[in-house]
This record gives structure tokens, sequence and C-alpha cells, in this order.
């Protein structure tokens, strides 16, 4: 129990063998006990002390870390070394050598679904327990939100990890949605021709340059992203190759591919037919410029305002209007790359060249279109087991005697 002796400084007393202090911050009584001996000079020390946190609180400068500093051992204090969520998820996402998509992507779900609950909690002080309860209490828009949401927080607490700021990563046992892929959902060829031929018979002067497009989409597979920031110089009609180097995302030029890797997708007669008509394109609309403008560096421009294609609905328009006109069944303007996979696979073409040519690894493009290999050779290297059982006791059928 504390005790007062008489004549000790106001907010100083004895507790035990120690003193202690007692003041009022943010409205809460406060008692702090002291490693000073209960001397002249430790009861002044611990006045002089009392003396500076008053004038702290009365400044409003007092703040945890300070308090921290002041009283390490307290019962009170709710200060960390290590930094705070909020600021430590800014510096990580600052450092990141990412393109400007990918930033606004991890920003988003940060601030949208963690910083409201973790913002001012120190790093250390986050656990599986409290990321759980968030996670339970949160209405997610859709499995794979959930999904990203929880493998960008994973990414910030990995690097937490190697740098010395906790033990282990809290988000690691936290489950996981199922990862589900969008449905791949590929025209027949015949569909693909009709949906080119009737956007060449029904789209006009410049508009041709979407039909050039779609049926460049088509016959290369080369993603929507690519083909927008396909330029001239990286086309060699010679040679019949297109260099992919380059990709349009979040409204802006990238110098990059999604994989990051540069490749060379070489082109068939259908896709050296498209660049053909968009050459053409390009000439007659330097010729009935009024300014007289160059030739645009993209081989497939928009009509109007832009550059280059800075978004699928540009495109999507004129495909959908196709499909609807056509009576086929409406589908995502991505399924021209799954087409072009598929048409290759029910040729028999060798799938590393397949997925040399789209910018996949082959056990990437064994797992995407596994449906597609199966249905193209499954009677076929059926057939080769029955060529190799023919003539044995155990394939041949034998005449049972009545």
């Amino acid at each position: 129990m504390a005790r007062k002796p008489m004549g000790l400084p106001t907010g100083v007393e004895f507790v035990g063998q120690s003193v202690r202090i007692r003041f009022t911050w943010n409205g809460q009584r406060r008692c702090e006990t002291l490693p000073y001996p209960q001397t002249p000079k430790g009861i002044k020390a611990a006045s002089d002390l009392r003396a500076n946190v008053t004038s702290l609180i009365k400044h409003g400068v007092l703040d945890d870390q300070r308090y921290a500093e002041l009283f390490p051992n307290s019962t009170y204090a709710t200060y960390s070394a290590t930094p705070r969520f909020g600021e430590y998820a800014q510096e990580w996402l600052n450092s990141r050598e990412v393109v400007a998509g990918t930033r606004k992507n991890y920003r988003a779900s940060l601030n949208l679904y963690w910083m409201p609950h973790l913002a001012l909690l120190p790093v250390d002080g986050i656990t599986s327990v409290l990321l759980r309860k968030i996670v339970a209490s949160t209405e997610w828009k859709s499995p794979g939100v959930k999904r990203s949401a929880i493998q960008r927080l994973t990414t910030v607490f990995s690097t937490a990890v190697k740098d010395g700021l906790i033990n282990r990563n809290p988000v690691e046992s936290i489950e996981l949605p199922v990862k589900t892929k969008k449905p791949i959902d590929p025209f027949t060829v015949a569909e693909a021709n009709a949906i080119i031929e009737h956007l060449y018979k029904t789209l006009n002067h410049s508009m041709r340059i979407y039909a050039a497009y779609f049926e460049f989409a088509f016959y290369t597979g080369m993603r929507p992203s690519e083909i927008a920031a396909l330029r001239w110089d990286e086309v060699d009609k010679q040679k019949r190759l297109a260099t992919v180097c380059r990709i349009v995302a979040d409204y802006k030029i990238e110098e990059r591919t999604k994989t990051r890797n540069e490749r060379q997708v070489m082109l068939n007669s259908r896709a050296m037919r498209a660049i053909e008509v968009a050459e053409q394109i390009a000439e007659q609309r330097a010729k009935q410029s009024r300014r007289k403008q160059a030739k645009s560096p993209y081989v497939f421009p928009p009509t109007k305002n832009f550059e280059f294609i800075q978004q699928s609905s540009v495109t999507d328009k004129h495909f959908q209007a196709a499909l609807t006109e056509l009576e086929i069944r409406a589908r995502r303007q991505y399924n021209c790359r799954h087409t072009y996979a598929t048409m290759c696979l029910m040729a028999g073409m060798n799938p590393a060249f397949i997925a040399t040519q789209l910018g996949h690894s082959v056990q990437m493009l064994l797992s995407t279109y596994a449906r597609w290999i199966n249905s193209s050779t499954d009677w076929g290297e059926l057939g080769k087991l029955e060529k190799s059982l023919s003539g044995t006791k155990l394939v041949q059928t034998e005449q049972v005697p009545s």
C-alpha cells in the first residue's frame, strides 16, 4: 500500500521500497513506479520527472512514444519500437519496383480492407487471431477479391519477417479461398471466320481497322493488351514475325509483357492479311489527313481521339455487335486467344511451340487447355494401343463354344 510521509512533493509517494508518482493524462489517473531509492535524491528525481510529465501534458506534446521512453517498464505503455502497420505498409509499397497499375491495385486493396483495422497497430502486435476476425467480418465482393487481398497482405508481412521486425508471418495460417479461373470458351473455326468476315463487311473506311484487329487476334493468339501496343517497327513482314515486348495497362503503354519476357510470334497467312489491311488503312488515313500526319506508330490505332487502344471497350462494342447479328453465343473477346490455342492443339501442333507463341509455360498450356488436347488425341492414342495389342490373345475375340 502506498504511503505519503510528511514533506513529500505533490504527486510523489512511497510504495514498498520504491517511489511512485501520480498524474492525470487523457482523463485517466496514472501511477508509475520508478526505480529510485527513498532518499532525498530519489525523491527529487521523481518530483522532477513528474514536473516534466505534467509540463508535456499541459502543452499537448505527450504521446505514446514519448510515454514509453519516459516509463519503459510501464504497464500502460502501448508504444512499440516496431513501426505501425500503416507506416510500414506505405514504405514497403514505395520500395517495390512495380508498374503503376500493380501499385494502384496494391494500394486500393490495403486501404480498403486492412488499413481501417491495422493502420495504427505496431507490426509485431498483429496476430493471426486478429486477422482471422477481420477476414470473417468483412463483406467480400467475391472469393477472388478475398484471395487477392489476403495474398497482398501476406507479401507485406513476409517482407517484415525478412526485415527482422517479426518472427513469423501471421497471415500464413489464414485459409485462402480456392482459386477460380475465368471460363475458357473458345469459338469454333467457322464462328471465328464468320465474325471476321462480318466485321470486314459491315465496317467501312478507317473503321475496318477493327476487323483487321480481330482477324489478327484470332490468328495469333496475342493478348488484347499486346495487340493494342504493337508497333510497326516490331513487325517484320519479310520474316513474318511480330515481336511482343510491351502492353497497354491502366490506359498507358508499359514497356514490358505480362510475363516480363519478350517473345516473337510467327505470322500465318491470316495474320499477314490483317497486317496488310492495317497498312492500307494507315496509308489512306495519311492521305486524307489535312494536316498530312505521319503514319501512326501503332499497327491497330483507334479511329478517333487516341493514338493507341486504351481499353477493351473500344473494340468490344464492335465484337459484341457482330456476335448478336450472327446469333453467336455472347462471350468475352479474350476468347479469341483461347480460340487460337485450341485451333493449334486440334491441328496436332507441338504444345511447346504453341506455348512459346502464346507466352505461356508448357505446364500452363497443358493445364489450361487439357480438355482440347484430350479431345483431339484420345481415340488416336487409344488406337496406338489397339494396334500394339492386335493379334494377341488379350484382345482377340474368341468364339465361345455353344
